[in-house]
């Protein structure tokens, strides 16, 4: 993903004050020049361009917003625009999803990021997550 600011200003608005997360099924593999992203799901892989918009995606599960964690990365007001474009991309292509808030309540058959049954895809993506760790990677 780009953080270029025209690329960012060409997306849809991404909302940097809403909770997001990494989704449960996207396996994240560490590289000098960034990272790559595997998505189990719908077998998509994205590349982060930058080790700080990887910092930024590591830390939207800790922060409240996507705001905050583009503050904790050292994303000055100037570079936002390009890094709010390049968390909508993360978003359009599901590597990113919004987190509920503590005590939502959810519909049946309802199913929530991180939440699924063990035959399930989260627990291939966890595997995977070792595998890499395993190899170095």
């Amino acid at each position: 993903m780009s953080t270029n600011p025209a690329a960012g200003a060409a997306r849809a608005a991404f909302d940097l004050d809403s909770r997001w997360q990494l989704h449960p099924q996207v396996s994240v593999r560490p590289e000098r020049f960034g990272a790559l992203l595997y998505h189990f799901g719908t077998r998509r892989l994205s590349f982060l361009k930058t080790p700080a918009l990887l910092a930024v995606v590591s830390s939207l599960a800790a922060q409240p917003s996507a705001r905050s964690a583009c503050a904790e990365a050292g994303v000055t007001a100037a570079e936002l625009p390009g890094y709010a474009g390049a968390l909508a991309a993360l978003a359009g292509s599901q590597m990113i999803c919004e987190r509920p808030l503590p005590g939502d309540q959810v519909a049946a058959g309802d199913v929530l990021p991180g939440i699924a049954d063990q035959a399930g895809t989260a627990g291939q993506a966890r595997t995977a997550d070792l595998e890499w760790e395993r190899t170095g990677r």
